[in-house]
């Protein structure tokens, strides 16, 4: 009965008859869920958002940070890092209902991202240039310490950002990503410990660094392979990216949050319109087995 109303009350949201915001159906969120679900129930081909045998996939889990508050009040202290979603295999419920933990003979371990129109989050309280790449990249490294997994054993390792193809063009998540950008953020990070996180920089960031793949894939080329596989997945998926982008965009382009450095330009009418995989669509190629 309870979940027949919920589904009743987002259906209103699809009908234009909505009793809640739109973007609570419509969003990031929901977008990443129907992707991922769909790579989960899909055989054959290999893709960087495919479960490997015997690997799962979980939204928005907690994982653990290297730098989590010592004691009470600590200036140095971090929470744990929220993830949009998380495909490998790991457990979930350390510690409450959505802390990761992962799995000693783990094999894929891959953080998803999505974006429509948001930039990847700016630095914590404690530490203001320490930006989402960075906190997801060293999260990585902290789960596989935790596990006594050691990177090199990872046949699966990802930080992966899911954004408008015409977000990626305009490099606004380029320079953030950037290896040795995320290096050198964490690396800052360590410094502020005085020697005490130098061991873990060492014999597990540096590491898992060595080993992660980070990238961003276009959410209109994911689609596009959906589609090449199953046509009508495609087409809906296609069709709920539109509204995603529809009832997300900014109002004003004042308020559109642009790349950081050198894309002050202005943004076309055409590009804050609905793209669909009509435009210009490049599957994903898959991954080895």
């Amino acid at each position: 009965m309870i979940i027949g109303r919920i589904m009743a009350m987002l259906e209103r949201s699809e009908a234009g008859n909505p009793v809640l915001p739109p973007t609570s159906l419509f969003g990031e969120q929901w977008l990443l869920r129907l992707v991922v679900d769909w790579f989960d129930r899909h055989g054959g081909d290999h893709y960087p958002m495919s479960p490997r045998v015997g690997a799962r996939w979980f939204s928005e889990s907690w994982l653990p940070s290297a730098f989590l508050p010592r004691y009470r009040g600590d200036t140095l202290g971090e929470s744990r890092t929220h993830a949009d979603a998380v495909i490998g295999h790991f457990k979930i419920g350390d510690p409450g209902s959505s802390g990761l933990a992962l799995a000693p003979d783990a094999r894929q371990l891959v953080l998803l991202e999505a974006k429509l129109f948001n930039r990847l989050s700016a630095g914590i309280k404690n530490a203001p240039y320490f930006d989402q790449a960075a906190r997801s990249v060293a999260c990585l490294a902290e789960v596989l310490r935790r596990s006594g997994r050691e990177p090199s054993g990872m046949e699966d390792l990802s930080f992966l950002i899911l954004a408008p193809r015409s977000r990626i063009d305009d490099g606004v998540f380029a320079r953030d990503t950037a290896i040795e950008a995320i290096r050198g953020k964490v690396r800052r990070r360590v410094e502020e410990y005085g020697g005490e996180r130098d061991a873990w920089l060492a014999d597990w960031f540096e590491p898992t660094l060595d080993r992660v793949d980070v990238r961003s894939m276009a959410w209109e080329d994911v689609i596009e392979t959906i589609a090449f596989h199953d046509p009508e997945a495609g087409h809906l998926i296609d069709a709920f990216y539109g509204r995603c982008l529809h009832f997300n965009r900014p109002r004003q382009r004042s308020a559109y949050p642009g790349p950081r450095a050198g894309a002050n330009r202005p943004w076309s009418d055409r590009r804050l319109e609905a793209l669909t995989i009509a435009d210009q669509p490049r599957r994903l190629e898959p991954v080895a087995n």
